[in-house]
């Protein structure tokens, strides 16, 4: 079954009320888009964290990812940061995947790592307490995140 097929079964599953939760043929695919992606961006102003993503990516046997440099910071005054970091870099760039960090929303509430596809939908996520709490240098929580993310679906390091 194709990716782009497996999201029109589950919302006809849904539309008809007979989906029941995920199945592992979802998760398969979630995991074959991710790993097939050869375009991947980071929206960032720095390399710090596209440095740690290829880190955790490389132990994945992952595509390695590329910053791309644009100033999100407008984008924290939105009610999920980190999303809205994806979706801008989204529109700046044609690429397979967007891996973006942020704010997961109001001051205070932690850390957002999402992938997301081409299209925008979120393909998984991690996320942190805030430093606040944890004082954890951002290349930690960074890393923490993206082995979250990448474990939810069922990846394992090689």
């Amino acid at each position: 079954m194709s990716f782009e097929k497996m999201i029109k079964n589950a919302f006809e599953e849904s539309e008809n009320n007979c989906r029941f939760g995920d199945k592992i043929e979802e998760v398969y695919e979630i995991q074959s888009y991710i790993k097939n992606a050869k375009k991947i961006y980071v929206p960032n102003k720095n390399g710090i964290k596209v440095k740690v993503l290829n880190k955790v990516l490389k132990e994945y046997g992952l595509n390695e990812a590329h910053i791309l440099e644009i100033n999100t910071n407008f984008a924290d005054t939105s009610r999920i940061p980190a999303l809205s970091k994806a979706y801008i870099a989204l529109d700046q760039c044609d690429c397979d995947l967007i891996i973006s960090r942020g704010r997961l929303g109001v001051p205070g509430s932690g850390s957002l790592l999402v992938f997301i596809d081409n299209k925008g939908r979120i393909l998984t996520a991690g996320s942190s307490p805030s430093h606040a709490l944890t004082s954890k240098p951002l290349e930690e929580a960074v890393y923490m995140e993206a082995v979250e993310a990448l474990e939810k679906i069922g990846f394992k390091k090689i």
